[in-house]
């Protein structure tokens, strides 16, 4: 039976197999099944793909969306453009294993917020400087909109959490959690940000989904702000996912 999954560390909280085999039922697919791989390191790849020989793709999650590239033997415009994979297609090749690089949370992000942006919505907050920070970077390019990174660790060009003041707040109308911080089991944790600056002119994105609601969203909402989870963006990369492997 063909196999799809997910690699990544850790990986309880993940909805992806629910959302494929949603998908799988949909396609009339039942020859697919979608597994996940937790790997404590990414150098356990190699033996994974020599265990898993139906394997015919994967998707990658944190922390190895940056990690993945030097197993690559090419990636698409997306992934050079943001210099991050969460989708990978497999090609057995005379004995060689070739795994070709794919971006689909940068469309899919893109996507997913687009119909909230605003016209106020002119500079965008992005927290965090993983992979999925830079999908979230380049959506926002593409849209006309700029950003400023922030991070815990001071790095040239990004804010760290303690200089975000009530200006920074108010000038920035866009938040998104592009960080794990708040997903299932933690979910009294949350970014560290000065929410009582927040507004109903804000728009605050929180790339996990599960929980439905982190305390990041609440306490946005609770502001007044626009609010939206992962979900959607989940399930549209699933999407563009599953045409790379199917096509």
């Amino acid at each position: 039976m063909p196999k799809l999954g997910l690699i990544g560390y850790p990986l309880e909280h993940s909805f992806s197999p629910k959302v494929f085999n949603k998908r799988f039922e949909k396609e009339k697919r039942n020859d697919f099944s979608y597994d996940l791989f937790p790997i404590k390191n990414i150098k356990e790849l190699n033996k994974l793909l020599k265990s898993q020989t139906e394997l015919l793709g994967f998707n990658v999650t944190a922390p190895y969306k940056k990690e993945i590239l030097s197993h690559l033997y090419e990636i698409d415009k997306d992934a050079i453009d943001t210099w991050a994979v969460n989708t990978v297609h497999i090609t057995r090749f005379k004995g060689r294993t070739l795994l070709k690089g794919f971006n689909t949370d940068l469309p899919a992000f893109e996507e997913s917020i687009k119909p909230l942006i605003k016209s106020h919505h002119k500079k965008a907050l992005v927290l965090g400087n993983g992979g999925a920070a830079s999908a979230a970077k380049l959506a926002f390019k593409r849209l006309g909109i700029d950003v400023t990174s922030v991070s815990r660790q001071i790095k040239l060009g990004s804010l760290v959490y303690d200089e975000l003041d009530e200006a920074t707040m108010m000038q920035h109308k866009v938040v998104v959690n592009c960080t794990p911080v708040g997903t299932s089991p933690n979910e009294e944790q949350c970014p560290k940000i000065p929410y009582r600056y927040l507004s109903d002119a804000h728009l605050v994105y929180d790339m996990v989904y599960n929980p439905s609601e982190t305390l990041f969203l609440k306490k946005a909402a609770e502001k007044g702000a626009t609010t939206k989870n992962g979900m959607e963006m989940l399930e549209l990369q699933a999407q563009k996912a599953w045409e790379i492997w199917t096509n």
